[in-house]
């Protein structure tokens, strides 16, 4: 495959993925975590949560990060449905242009390809912010368990991930 296609499969693959992986680290709604929570690679769950043992000030300011969060979001997406509607369509047709003109335009490529990941890295930016605005209240024994218990389940999606790779 040559590398200008290579490239339009990048641009077209990449932000879908980080949205999807975004959904998933914000515990994003539908059964993608199986039974009890299972399957879930990495993220933030309330099941990991659980095992930290936070306080009820803690529980309740959490409560209140994500309910505010959850607001900000709607007005947010409510305010800017209609341009965001648009410049994506407007994105979906340059990839289109590009995609499907007669010759490959590796430039045109590479300039759209590259506006996708300064998106999508500004909203990853935004992502980790919010996520460090909740674990700052944890203590530092409760950010040390964290951190165990992350790689615990980092280590059982692995070896998950082996045992379907060797099927």
């Amino acid at each position: 495959m040559k590398l200008a296609k290579k490239l339009v499969l990048v641009a077209a693959v990449l932000p879908l993925t980080f949205a999807t992986a975004s959904a998933l680290a914000y515990g994003g709604k539908g059964g993608h975590h199986g039974k009890g929570g299972e399957g879930q690679c990495g993220g933030f769950d309330r099941k990991v949560f659980s095992q930290l043992d936070l306080t009820d000030a803690q529980k309740e300011q959490m409560k209140e990060m994500r309910q505010s969060m959850k607001s900000e979001m709607k007005t947010k997406f409510s305010e800017n449905a209609a341009t965001k509607a648009s410049e994506m369509q407007t994105r979906h047709q340059k990839m289109q242009d590009v995609v499907l003109a007669d010759t490959f335009d590796a430039a045109a490529a590479n300039e759209l390809a590259s506006e996708m990941v300064a998106t999508q890295t500004e909203r990853r930016v935004k992502m980790m912010e919010k996520q460090h605005e909740m674990l700052s209240i944890l203590t530092p024994e409760q950010k040390a368990k964290l951190k165990e218990v992350q790689q615990e389940r980092m280590q059982k999606c692995v070896s998950k991930m082996e045992s379907r790779a060797a099927k």
